[in-house]
């Protein structure tokens, strides 16, 4: 009996997956991109936004902010992110604590855990799972642009209303819902 040396294929290894600071690399580099800025119609009353291609694998997107415009109270799930202010202003309101991921509809939050950022031109952030946050252009005339990335692809939304302390889950919108 004769036995024949196995030959094996040379084996590519699997990408790696963006971390917080690609993604943040890549959107801040995105938002320096005056031309790509530059290019994204705007609409007087609602968001705008185009998709692009962003770090391995990951979702990103151009967003377009009008004057009073903003995102609500969301979260993206699974994915890490992060994002930055191309044009314009932007403020965010965030939560320092993590939320239970599932399993619940209505939570009293504690107090001392909010979070409030401004984020003019050239300024952003990255998040981690579960960060759950609200975007704003508070401005009452000028349009905002900022640019999005995140890893892995959005799985789904969770969106939540907020008063006072009480943050209840009213929606989950998985990719379907807004492309």
């Amino acid at each position: 009996m004769s036995v024949s040396p196995s030959v094996s294929a040379p084996t590519q290894a699997a990408p790696q997956a963006p971390t917080q600071a690609d993604l943040l690399d890549f959107v801040r580099r995105t938002a320096a991109d005056a031309e790509l800025i530059d290019s994204l119609p705007l609409d007087p009353e609602g968001r705008t936004w185009v998709r692009l291609e962003g770090p391995g694998g990951s979702e990103a997107w151009l967003i377009g902010w009008p004057p009073g415009t903003g995102t609500g109270w969301h979260d993206h799930a699974e994915s890490v992110g992060a994002f930055v202010t191309a044009s314009g202003e932007l403020k965010e309101n965030s939560l320092t604590a993590r939320l239970p991921a599932d399993g619940w509809k209505t939570l009293e939050l504690a107090e001392g855990i909010d979070r409030e950022r401004t984020l003019p031109a050239g300024k952003g952030r990255s998040f981690g799972r579960h960060h759950v946050h609200e975007v704003l252009n508070e401005a009452t005339e000028k349009h905002a642009i900022s640019v999005h990335a995140y890893y892995p692809p959005l799985p789904q939304i969770r969106r939540y209303s907020r008063t006072g302390q009480v943050l209840r889950l009213e929606q989950v919108e998985r990719p379907q819902d807004w492309q």
